[in-house]
C-alpha cells in the first residue's frame, strides 16, 4: 500500500531526529515512528515520539505537511482516559479534543499535541481519588490540595520540544488557558495568536469549569 506521509516526514523518522537531547535530557523527547491514521474526523500523521527521562510515549496527530511551517494551527491536550475514551460528563476534554481534530481538518493543517499527563499531572489513580472527595463535598482545587497536590501539575517544556523537533516556527494555539501559552512562550514558542476553544457546560462538569475560569483564569 502506498505511504501518504510527507518524505519529510519519513526523513526525520530515519535521521532519528530530536530536538537538543545533548543539552536536556530531562526534557528530550525523540521523534520515534511516524504513520498515516485515518479517522472519522480525517486522516491525519499519527507521530511518536518517545521521552528519555521516563520512558514515556507522547504523540501528535498532524494534518499537511507542517515541517518548518509559520503560524500553524495547534491544539495540546493532555491525557484524559474518563473522557477522552469513556465520555465522561465531568470534564469537557472529549469535546476540546474532537473540536480540535474537526478544526485542523477544516483548516487543512494543524496539529494536535497529546501529552500523557493524565488527571492534569496527577494521574488516574489521584484523579479518582479526587473525584470521590469532591463528590463528598470538596471543591475542585480542594480535593487535589486534600491529596497533596497543587491544583495543576502540568508542564509543557515537553510540548515545546515536540514543535521543535518539527521545526514548527510560530503557532496558532487552540486554548482558553493562558498558562499555557506563557509556559509555551517561555520555553521559545512564537504563540501568534489565541484561538478560542470553549463549550458550553453540562450539569456535571459546570461548576469545574466555573472553577478553572476563577481560579486558573480560564478564558471561557
Amino acid at each position: 500500500m502506498t505511504s501518504h506521509i510527507p518524505k519529510s516526514y519519513l526523513e526525520l523518522v530515519k535521521k532519528d531526529i530530536n530536538h537538543k537531547c545533548e543539552t536536556n535530557f530531562k526534557h528530550c523527547v525523540k521523534l520515534a515512528s511516524a504513520a498515516k491514521l485515518p479517522s472519522r474526523f480525517g486522516t491525519f500523521i499519527a507521530i511518536a515520539f518517545h521521552q528519555n527521562a521516563d520512558d514515556k510515549e507522547h504523540a501528535t496527530f498532524v494534518k499537511g505537511d507542517v515541517i518548518n511551517k509559520e503560524n500553524v494551527l495547534v491544539r495540546m491536550h493532555s491525557e484524559c482516559l474518563t473522557g477522552d475514551a469513556i465520555g465522561s460528563l465531568r470534564c469537557d476534554c472529549r469535546e476540546q479534543l474532537e473540536a480540535s481534530l474537526v478544526k485542523i481538518e477544516e483548516a487543512g493543517e494543524g496539529i494536535v499535541l497529546y501529552l500523557r499527563q493524565e488527571g492534569r499531572g496527577i494521574g488516574l489513580t489521584n484523579k479518582l481519588k479526587a473525584y470521590q472527595l469532591q463528590d463528598e463535598g470538596l471543591k475542585t482545587v480542594e480535593a487535589n490540595l486534600a491529596l497533596g497536590f497543587p491544583d495543576d501539575l502540568r508542564e509543557y517544556h515537553l510540548a515545546s520540544h515536540m514543535l521543535k523537533t518539527l521545526g514548527v516556527k510560530s503557532i496558532k494555539l487552540l486554548t482558553n488557558n493562558p498558562n499555557k501559552i506563557e509556559q509555551l512562550k517561555k520555553n521559545g514558542i512564537d504563540v501568534v495568536e489565541r484561538v478560542q476553544h470553549s463549550f458550553k457546560p453540562n450539569v456535571h462538569n459546570e461548576f469545574y469549569l466555573q472553577t478553572k475560569k476563577r481560579i486558573s483564569k480560564h478564558m471561557l
